[in-house]
């Protein structure tokens, strides 16, 4: 799969791999012609002892001439790695992204906000670092080390073999710090989601945790997470530190050996001081390649890790299926439950049984009930949130399951129990359903929702801006704006999920009557607890243990509903001062 998002950029890569080539091929020129310095130029060896100044500067030229194309080429590389790098990062992002937007309720749940979060911004991040490093790292320093390898057997046979035989006990050192280290990334990865979702709980709930004097808990509760997040780290780089070491001895061992069989070769006249000198720094090159590999097999590793986790967001399909209906519709606004069960992914337990319900176009259908009896369920089965697990439900004559979710939502404007503000002005909020709405469009929602009043008190009115999650706002203020958003989609079914719980009876009853005057063709589902909230629905249902126990009007429930009375009864003082 990550083929998908490469190929595009294969020339790139290959480009990149050419000044790669380049950079490398400079580097690797310096030592012979330094042998060919000292030798001749200093030591005239083959001019009886006498040094040549000219040839000294000469190829002193030639090779601040090659450090500065391998600093070009190296440059360019860097720039052309780097941009494919973080193109192919912006696509994953921007596709991860889409594939959440298409996530069920459920879906979002099983992975968790911090987890997602971790796998958009620091997975995506590692998998860059992986591509780029691969790139650069792997060709520039394998070139490295096997052109340094080639140049030293050119140089002297005995001298290469000196080198290669440490190559067995190299290898073998990466390879048992890489299975060691390799499930530690995956672990690391899965710590940094756990300290994401407490910060994310934590900001969201800060007002509550300060209410509640938690702040030392949560303050011990973040310690630990970040405590263990910290001893993995540490124990891989624990890993790694030993490695260094242990390759560094392994190399000096290397050079030392080097010395004492030079020493002896120039001695016996078999090779040059140049020669061991160009060993020498072809060792010294071949040591920082494999201690460079050291580090990118170490970020190839975590990015392969991320890349797993990232891969799971890219190959999720959406729990819910599209239909391929999208109207015209013969109906607008009708609804029917028809022997509609469900249950929550992951339980058996019911939450709604058998319910049999059928609301006609432009009729306002309150729903009650104890906490916990199905209301906020049962209105999340229309817009199809989530999907019955029995039965079916029904808008304008058609299965939800069928509708394309853009054309059934389209006909669904929902008001939830929490009120979903976005960092942006009131007016953009309002207008969340409907961008291209225009000023006064807006302003009749509001005033609609009963919203108007306290926005135009403000001094910048609609312009407002509002704090993120709406922060700067009372929770009845939330609602009456999340109200306006609702309004302004003049949607064909309008859903009140207990969302005027913050507003006074008074303000509550005045947005009932604006919105019959505003709306009256659009079908309303109200859900509350409140007796003075409902009691001018054309018909009410009570639920009760998550099947319809009563339906009817006001006075028809207080007559023949035990459970409505008993909710009438407990609410008798505040209906009548209202």
């Amino acid at each position: 799969m990550m083929w998908k998002y490469v190929r595009k950029y294969i020339p790139l890569g290959v480009l990149g791999a050419l000044f790669m080539v380049g950079e490398v091929c400079m580097d690797l020129l310096q030592p012979s012609l330094m042998s060919e310095i000292v030798d001749e130029g200093v030591l005239g060896l083959s001019n009886g002892g006498v040094g040549d100044m000219g040839l000294i500067w000469r190829l002193g030229l030639q090779m601040v001439g090659f450090v500065l194309l391998g600093c070009f080429c190296g440059s360019m590389n860097n720039v052309v790695v780097q941009y494919a790098g973080q193109n192919v990062g912006n696509n994953m992002r921007k596709d991860c992204f889409r594939r959440m937007m298409a996530f069920s309720f459920p879906q979002m749940d099983s992975i968790g906000t911090g987890s997602l979060v971790t796998r958009v911004t620091n997975d995506i991040t590692q998998v860059q670092n992986f591509l780029s490093q691969f790139v650069r790292g792997m060709i520039r320093n394998g070139m490295l080390m096997f052109g340094s390898m080639f140049c030293m057997f050119q140089l002297d046979r005995t001298f290469g073999w000196i080198v290669l035989c440490a190559f067995p006990f190299i290898v073998g050192c990466l390879i048992l710090c890489m299975v060691k280290a390799n499930p530690l990334f995956t672990r690391l990865q899965a710590e940094l989601d756990e300290i994401n979702a407490i910060l994310q709980e934590d900001i969201a709930g800060i007002r509550i945790i300060k209410a509640c004097v938690r702040e030392v808990y949560e303050k011990l509760r973040f310690g630990k997470a970040n405590g263990a997040l910290i001893r993995t780290q540490l124990r891989t780089l624990v890993i790694f530190a030993f490695l260094n070491p242990v390759i560094n001895a392994l190399m000096y061992a290397v050079v030392a050996i080097l010395l004492l069989v030079g020493a002896r070769d120039v001695a016996y006249g078999s090779t040059t001081p140049g020669s061991v000198m160009a060993a020498i720094t072809y060792t010294t090159q071949l040591l920082h390649g494999i201690m460079m590999l050291t580090m990118i097999f170490q970020n190839i590793s975590r990015g392969l890790a991320s890349w797993k986790r990232v891969k799971e967001i890219l190959r999720s399909e959406p729990a819910l299926r599209d239909g391929g209906f999208s109207g015209p519709t013969q109906t607008h606004g009708e609804i029917e439950f028809r022997d509609a069960s469900f249950a929550y992914p992951g339980s058996s337990a019911p939450v709604l049984e058998h319910i049999n319900l059928k609301i006609r176009p432009g009729e306002t259908v309150a729903i009650m009930g104890a906490t916990g009896c199905g209301k906020t369920s049962l209105v999340s089965l229309i817009p199809r949130f989530y999907d019955v697990t029995g039965g079916a439900v029904l808008v304008d004559g058609v299965d939800v399951r069928q509708y394309r979710q853009e054309a059934l939502r389209e006909k669904v404007a929902s008001v939830l129990q929490k009120s979903e503000l976005f960092s942006a002005t009131i007016a953009e909020n309002i207008a969340w359903g409907a961008p291209d709405a225009s000023a006064e469009q807006i302003r009749s929602a509001a005033v609609t929702a009963q919203a108007d009043g306290f926005i135009s008190s403000t001094a910048l009115g609609y312009d407002t801006p509002v704090a993120e999650r709406g922060m700067s706002l009372s929770g009845g203020q939330k609602q009456r704006i999340s109200i306006s958003r609702a309004v302004l989609k003049n949607a064909e079914i309008l859903i009140f999920d207990d969302s005027t719980s913050a507003l006074d009876l008074k303000t509550e009853a005045n947005l009932h009557e604006a919105l019959r005057r505003s709306n009256p063709t659009s079908t309303k589902l109200i859900v509350a607890q409140r007796i003075a909230s409902v009691r001018r629905a054309d018909r009410i249902v009570v639920l009760e243990g998550g099947r319809i126990a009563a339906c009817g009007t006001h006075s028809e429930l207080l007559s023949t509903c035990a459970v409505y009375q008993d909710i009438y009864r407990s609410q008798i003082g505040e209906e009548e001062s209202a």
